[in-house]
């Protein structure tokens, strides 16, 4: 007699095995590397060794130093011109099946997208002289 749909999709606990399988090895290979590196690794610590070191550039001063706020704006804007981008991906999946409407809905956000950069390029954000 034939399984019927019903029958092969009921679910028990025997389906999860391979996957608990999978993450039991993947747990055990992420421990088993980081005592293994411990374990393994040299344990020479010398001055130089425990010093701080900021991508090979000697310490000077306090860390605690105000910072522009130039940085910080530029990097917001790179993540959201950089999110907003993510958006095209679907339409350019879809573009046949969402005809016209999409096309316009398209436009509408590129137009809200292009409105937005162009009030922060007014408002100086793009300007480093200060």
């Amino acid at each position: 007699m034939p399984l019927s749909i019903l029958q092969i999709s009921v679910n028990n606990a025997a389906n999860y095995l391979p996957i608990f399988l999978q993450l039991l090895f993947a747990l055990g290979l992420v421990f088993a590397i980081i005592v293994g590196s411990d374990w393994l690794g040299p344990k020479r610590k010398t001055a130089d060794k425990l010093q701080n070191f900021e991508s090979g550039v000697e310490i000077k001063g306090n860390a605690r130093q105000p910072m522009a706020i130039k940085y910080f704006l530029v990097a917001i804007l790179f993540v959201l011109f950089d999110v907003e981008v993510i958006f095209f991906y679907p339409y350019a999946v879809n573009f046949r099946e969402l005809g016209w409407s999409g096309f316009v809905a398209v436009v509408l956000f590129v137009g809200f997208f292009l409105t937005g950069f162009i009030y922060i390029f007014k408002k100086g954000a793009m300007k480093w002289e200060e």
